[in-house]
């Protein structure tokens, strides 16, 4: 039996068929689109977040870690001014007590004993040199006892080395020092410095660590003593 031709009342129906399954097939891509669309922005949206949270969290770290640094070099400096404000402390300390030492050692040179001091010193620079000929240089005020105490201190230099020396004695030694001798060969090389000046100064120098040690402690970052 041949297919009759369509009336146009099925030829729209038909068509009304095709229609509704291209709108129902656009309907459901549309669907498809828009779902993938939903995923793609919830994981671009998920990516930024966590790159804002990110960059959020290093710009915290980076300002926790300047207030860190800023606390440290602030504590630091405090650290260091006090332990410098300590040290001038303890040097002004030490100053004042060689002060003080100075202050009596201007006495000694009106004790007795101070002629005694200028031979065992005179005694001790004619050995060191060994020469014929010295120079003494003293106070002014000091001319006769230096005198005295070289000639006996010469005595003392023959008995001990069987050598002999003779002197001049230099009145050229400052009045404002606490006295004592300078000792200075023939050929104006050499001098012997023994004044009472400078044997408190390397008095001073030799007992420092001692002193320091006795005033405030042991210091705490050293390790070794000899």
């Amino acid at each position: 039996m041949a297919a009759r031709p369509l009336n146009d009342e099925e030829v729209l129906s038909e068509m009304n068929k095709m229609v509704a399954f291209i709108k129902q097939e656009a309907m459901e891509k549309a669907r498809e689109i828009k779902v993938k669309a939903d995923e793609e922005f919830a994981i671009e949206k998920a990516k930024l977040v966590k790159q804002e949270q990110q960059a959020i969290d290093a710009q915290y770290e980076k300002k926790r870690k300047g207030v860190e640094v800023a606390q440290k070099i602030a504590q630091s400096n405090l650290t260091n001014k006090s332990r410098l404000k300590l040290l001038h402390r303890r040097e002004e300390q030490l100053q004042e007590l060689f002060a003080t030492s100075r202050s009596q050692i201007l006495t000694f040179a009106e004790e007795a004993r101070y002629s005694q001091f200028l031979e065992g010193v005179i005694v001790q620079g004619y050995l060191q040199l060994m020469e014929p000929k010295v120079t003494l240089v003293a106070r002014e005020k000091d001319a006769e006892l230096v005198q005295k105490a070289g000639e006996a201190a010469a005595e003392t230099y023959t008995q001990i080395s069987g050598s002999h020396v003779s002197f001049d004695v230099e009145g050229t030694l400052s009045n404002e020092s606490a006295g004592g001798i300078k000792l200075i060969n023939g050929s104006k090389r050499i001098t012997i410095d023994n004044t009472l000046d400078e044997r408190l100064r390397l008095l001073e120098d030799r007992m420092l660590p001692e002193i320091r040690r006795d005033l405030f402690g042991p210091n705490e970052n050293r390790k070794f003593y000899t």
